[in-house]
This record gives structure tokens, C-alpha cells and sequence, in this order.
């Protein structure tokens, strides 16, 4: 891109962090939207390959009036909360774009943002947030990027701005299929590593694997009803490749039960249960491992 876009990014933790600084560092304007909406400014160091620093503006009214993207990377039960506030404050021509995971968090609130422009982009970029201060590039990755609605159609350029400041993106217009692709890689792995207390490497296990198995068998089924191709082994196959690439990794769900946080287990294995209702599709296991997770947040929340 020749000209600076304006990007606020609403939810600075990893992945907006690590977001916010590729961003800064390609020549674009970008500022912070932050959960208590006091205007500062926040310094953040990116520990890559090269470590350097940025420095940026939080909750600055002006630049939310002004920008051209909004980057919304809190989690998706944050979503309706987080956004719902600041759409009065927003230009209509703002492009919404969501990366999170989880499916059926826009949903909710579709009808109120329908005249936005809307992105959804799922990317499998690692990042860690260190510090309040500090974010670590943990493994280059792939993004995909394509509209929710007609007006997102027209967006392609947004393409060109993420992959200019952190490649590889790809605009895929098909995003739904990308995003049921990631949930399922979700639904195998987020649930058991938290439930087992253990890296993503531990799932490999014989007798903790019989679960990825049944699960993505569950999955295929829902998938297939969805009209998503993907046979069951080659659903498989991609679920133990990730969780061979990220053996070191804990799943962002792990982190959620280990800290005693809500996860977002509603949309993920939650919103596969509603779509494996509606097709009339037995998915015990699934419904076991979210049972499991919803009685360890009552556990802590």
C-alpha cells in the first residue's frame, strides 16, 4: 500500500499486539482501544527476530472517529460488549474486521454493524504477550482474510495492507470454510489440552489421542451437513500436524482454565453443538468435553 491506513486495534493482548506492531513498523497510522477507555499511551517492545519498540495512543476518540479499520482481536465472548459501545463514535465507511476464535460471535450482533464493511480473518501466527508491555513473535504463520457481507466484497485492498506488514495473507472469499476449518482444529485441541493440563504436544498420547479421534469423527459429520469438504482423515491428519508444529504450545484455552478465566468454549465446541443439533447429529463426545469445561469455569468464576 503507498498510503498509510488509520487502524485502531480494540483488544491489545498477543495477537493484537502483534498486530499492532507489524502494522506500526510497515508506515501505518495505528492506535489502541483498550478495555478501560482512558486515554495514555502504551510502549510495546516486539521480541522477533529483531526486537524493537513502538510506541502507541490508547482510547484516543479522535483517532476511533478517523480510522479506516477497525481491528478487533478480543476474544469472542468479549465481542458484543467491547464493540457494541464505540459504534456511535465510528464512521459508517469504518471497515470492521474480526480475528478471533470461534464462530457465531458477529451473529449475535450482525443487524447492528450491517452497514459497516465486515472482514473476518483467521491466522495462525504465534504470539505471546510477556508483559502489559511486552509481545514475542512465536512462530510465522498464514493468514486468511474475506467479507462477512456484501460491502466486506469490496475490501480487498485490506489483503494487501496485512500481508505488506506481516506475511503471508491470503483473501479467500470463501472464508466461512476457512474459519469451520480452524474451529475444528479448535474443537480437538483447546478442550482436551485444557482439560488435561497439558501442551498441545500431550494430545499425542495414545490414550488422550482416542478423544482428537472421536471428536474430529463428530466434527466430520457436522462439516460434511455444512457443506465443508474435508473427509475425516484428512481432518485428522491436519489436527495431528498441528498439534506436531505446536508440541511446545499451550492452547489459548489451557491458558484461559489454568489463569481461571472465561474461555470461549461456546464458539467453539458450543456453536458445533448447536450446528450438530440442527443436522440431527450425535456429537456425545463434544458435548462431554463442553460439559467438562463449562464446570471448570463455574469452578472459577
Amino acid at each position: 500500500m503507498d498510503l498509510p491506513v488509520n487502524i485502531t486495534i480494540l483488544g491489545p493482548g498477543a495477537v493484537g499486539s502483534l498486530w499492532a506492531c507489524y502494522l506500526q513498523k510497515a508506515g501505518h497510522n495505528v492506535s489502541l482501544w483498550t478495555r478501560n477507555s482512558i486515554p495514555s499511551e502504551l510502549p510495546l517492545s516486539l521480541s522477533a527476530k529483531e526486537n524493537s519498540s513502538y510506541a502507541f495512543s490508547c482510547n484516543n476518540k479522535e483517532s476511533l472517529s478517523q480510522c479506516d479499520l477497525l481491528f478487533i482481536t478480543v476474544k469472542a465472548w468479549q465481542v458484543e460488549s467491547a464493540l457494541l459501545p464505540l459504534l456511535p463514535l465510528l464512521s459508517k465507511d469504518t471497515i470492521l474486521l474480526f480475528m478471533h476464535n470461534g464462530m457465531g460471535a458477529i451473529d449475535a450482533i450482525k443487524d447492528q454493524i450491517s452497514h459497516h464493511p465486515i472482514l473476518q480473518a483467521t491466522t495462525t501466527h504465534g504470539a505471546l504477550k510477556e508483559s502489559s508491555h511486552k509481545v514475542k513473535h512465536t512462530g510465522m504463520g498464514h493468514t486468511v482474510i474475506g467479507p462477512f457481507n456484501s460491502l466486506g466484497n469490496q475490501c480487498q485492498f485490506i489483503q494487501e495492507v496485512l500481508t505488506h506488514s506481516l506475511p503471508s495473507t491470503e483473501w479467500n472469499p470463501e472464508i466461512k470454510v476457512a474459519l469451520w476449518k480452524k474451529l475444528a482444529i479448535n474443537c480437538a485441541i483447546n478442550p482436551l489440552t485444557a482439560i488435561h493440563r497439558c501442551q498441545n504436544g500431550g494430545l499425542s498420547q495414545s490414550d488422550i489421542h482416542q478423544d482428537v479421534v472421536q471428536v474430529c469423527c463428530e466434527v466430520q459429520q457436522v462439516l460434511q451437513q455444512e457443506e465443508v469438504i474435508l473427509s475425516q482423515s484428512e481432518l485428522l491428519l491436519t489436527v495431528n500436524q498441528v498439534i506436531s508444529a505446536t508440541a511446545e504450545n499451550y492452547s489459548s484455552m489451557n491458558r484461559d482454565c489454568f489463569y481461571q478465566r472465561k474461555t470461549e468454549i461456546d464458539f467453539i465446541t458450543g456453536f458445533l453443538l448447536q450446528k450438530a443439533k440442527q443436522h440431527g447429529i450425535s456429537a456425545s463426545t463434544n458435548q462431554t468435553l463442553y460439559n467438562q469445561i463449562k464446570q471448570l469455569e463455574e469452578n472459577f468464576l
